[in-house]
């Protein structure tokens, strides 16, 4: 299964933004790009290069590669609405998103994992396919012996009820949630402008 397998925390100082929770504090003692030159690199910024940033932030972000990424750009444009709330709500609805958001996890390279490695059940059956679309009022929980397992209990400790979104209903006790709705594109406060990643794939 093909992911990203480089620096994510070279990544970040790149693009500007902490990519996962250890490349913040890179971000705040490198606040640049890296390279030799990086704190030197000025000058006006193409439009086709803030497209192509937008871009890389939401495949970073969400760890999704490029063929795929292009593909739920597809499919968001031939729905009904806005193609780039439709791109949001799509890649929000992903299993390992779900299962981050859900606070099971501290970043969706980890909830990816916790995916892959068949720990987690959808309605029952047990689902290991990160890029899954869950729908409303399908239920996830942990296979019988995959529960209260030390990381997951962690993650759910340090989050903050205010972190869970609200289409999201979690029952930390019993390490279960139900996805709710779709989320509407107002209520998902990511730092990426989506309009400029259909503009750059519009061309």
């Amino acid at each position: 299964m093909a992911r990203f397998r480089g620096s994510i925390t070279k990544v970040s100082r790149r693009l500007g933004i902490a990519l996962a929770p250890k490349a913040e504090k890179y971000l705040e003692r490198r606040p640049f790009p890296p390279g030799q030159h990086g704190q030197g690199r000025k000058g006006k910024v193409s439009e086709y290069a803030l497209q192509l940033r937008e871009k890389q932030k939401m495949k970073y972000l969400y760890g999704i590669l490029e063929k795929q990424f292009r593909n739920y750009f597809k499919k968001a444009a031939s729905q009904r609405g806005v193609t780039g709330d439709n791109l949001v709500r799509l890649i929000e609805r992903r299993f390992d998103n779900v299962v981050f958001r859900a606070g099971f996890a501290p970043s969706r390279s980890a909830a990816r994992q916790l995916v892959t490695h068949g720990h987690l059940l959808i309605n029952g059956k047990k689902v290991d396919i990160p890029s899954y679309m869950v729908s409303p009022s399908e239920l996830i929980e942990f296979r019988q012996r995959s529960k209260n397992m030390g990381a997951v209990t962690d993650s759910l400790n340090k989050t903050p009820e205010s972190r869970i979104p609200a289409w999201i209903q979690v029952d930390k006790a019993n390490q279960k949630a139900v996805f709710l709705a779709v989320p509407e594109r107002v209520d998902i406060q990511e730092p990426f402008n989506e309009q400029l990643v259909v503009e750059l794939y519009s061309k």
